[in-house]
């Protein structure tokens, strides 16, 4: 069924990155309408104020709404799951932030409820929408490439986690940072399936919290069953600022997507050469936080398959528990030894 009225969506979180995606939605998502906000804190007011919205302080509240087609949900990682649930128990078409579970199976629950409902699921994993990666998937999807051999993802963050590292869950930089590169080189490499991980990480820029638990830095292998080797890696001190990139070699060519540079102006002057850097995600990938919300927006009007389902989000979970247990052992990990005996 075709959905030809205003889609109306409610955000479930409204931090940084809920905050971010509301007034995308309500700005620039076309066939989508943002009327309500749900935080346990005065955020909800305040941003339901600025964008017309209405205010609410629990899930519940507008999971009972029937006015209400989908949820976009950006609360802390580890409720994810639960959330899911719910929302499609309630007939919720849902967006959900990754990680959508930091557990196999609560990633099985989530995937399993969206069915039962018959509800669009789409995951946060916005690389896929930015125009140079996409643009990439083309390229291999042509043959262009020939077949895939090596593959490249890296995250470098200007450092939002290093104000307060202490208070970082365990883990971040797998289960909420290198997320992306493994579902990035998952996407790069198209019908192939990840078996074999190898992760090492440190704590290098404040060698103090590692005490705590607290990775500011890894670099992790994986071999994929066509052959293929990717790579990710990732940083907390990135001081240039936000930096994104992607690259595939193939038997035929290369591809690379991403860059640095937050715009393509570059300023020449007496002191040098300079470009535009973004010390934030929300404007370096700006317009594939857009994207994805118009093609869930646009799932959702058409009836059609979720273009990051829930499938995804466990293959890269699956890549990031196997990560942990790297790091926790020092050893190669298969992933088909991977169930769930990975404290996280």
């Amino acid at each position: 069924m075709t959905h030809n009225h205003t889609i109306k969506l409610a955000l479930i979180g409204a931090g940084r990155i809920g905050s971010n995606h509301a007034r995308l939605v309500s700005h620039h998502v076309i066939g989508a309408e943002l009327v309500a906000v749900v935080d346990p804190t005065p955020n909800a007011h305040t941003l339901a104020q600025e964008l017309g919205a209405t205010a609410h302080s629990t899930p519940e509240e507008v999971l009972s709404r029937e006015d209400i087609d989908g949820v976009l949900i950006a609360t802390p990682a580890r409720t994810h799951a639960d959330l899911v649930v719910k929302a499609a128990g309630a007939g919720k078409h849902v967006f959900v932030e990754k990680p959508m579970a930091v557990t196999l199976e609560d990633a099985d629950r989530a995937i399993e409820a969206a069915q039962a409902a018959d509800i669009v699921l789409q995951v946060g994993f916005n690389r896929r929408f930015a125009p140079g990666f996409a643009a990439a998937r083309d390229r291999i999807d042509a043959g262009d490439l020939g077949t895939p051999q090596l593959l490249r993802s890296l995250t470098r963050d200007p450092g939002p986690f290093l104000a307060d590292p202490y208070k970082v869950p365990q883990w971040t930089i797998f289960l909420e940072t290198l997320i992306h590169d493994f579902d990035a080189l998952c996407f790069l490499n198209p019908g192939a399936k990840p078996v074999e991980v190898t992760a090492h990480a440190d704590c290098l820029v404040v060698p103090e919290a590692a005490e705590s638990g607290f990775l500011d830095t890894a670099v992790v292998t994986i071999r994929f069953d066509n052959g293929a080797i990717g790579t990710a890696e990732a940083s907390f001190s990135a001081a240039y600022g936000y930096d994104v990139r992607g690259e595939v070699f193939g038997s035929k060519g290369m591809v690379t997507a991403g860059d640095v540079r937050a715009t393509n102006m570059t300023f020449y002057g007496a002191s040098g050469v300079a470009v535009d850097t973004s010390r934030a995600d929300t404007d370096l990938l700006a317009d594939a936080y857009r994207a994805e919300f118009q093609a869930f927006v646009d799932s959702i009007r058409t009836n059609s398959p979720s273009q990051v389902p829930g499938h995804a989000a466990r293959r890269a979970l699956h890549i990031a528990l196997a990560a942990i247990r790297s790091v926790e052992t020092g050893d190669t990990i298969r992933l088909d030894s991977i169930t769930e005996n990975v404290e996280v």
